[in-house]
């Protein structure tokens, strides 16, 4: 992964890690598409708010916006969702490789455990 990739990503990562972002996606993609002002209706928080989230989402690619007249509508762009589940996706398959090794760790020590206990070494004081 290149550094550039690194950037993406962690701007994706930043974008959907906050609860309120989710949210805003989650009514964009209800709406199909809207304003900063429709989905503060839509939402419990400001228009401010929505507006300063949805700067966030933009900035990760993952809402295009076009102004019409003296709006601002802004979309969800489908394939920057897919780069997300994507990358969700890696992370999670990391994380699961990860989990097995420990596993196999765990149940190594445990049968050297129960092994040792089972024959003592000689000559062991008690």
């Amino acid at each position: 992964m290149t550094a550039t990739d690194l950037q993406k990503e962690d701007a994706l990562w930043t974008a959907v890690a906050d609860p309120t972002r989710r949210r805003v996606l989650d009514a964009l993609l209800e709406h199909g598409e809207s304003t900063s002002t429709g989905l503060a209706a839509a939402l419990p928080v400001t228009r401010q708010a929505v507006a300063k989230h949805l700067a966030v989402l933009d900035r990760a690619g993952l809402v295009a916006h076009r102004r019409q007249g003296r709006e601002v509508r802004y979309v969800v762009r489908a394939e920057r969702l897919d780069d997300a589940a994507t990358a969700m996706a890696r992370v999670a398959a990391r994380w699961d490789r990860r989990l097995v090794r420990i596993k196999r760790l765990a149940e190594s020590a445990q049968a050297r455990a129960v092994t040792d206990s089972q024959h003592p070494t000689q000559g062991a004081t008690r």
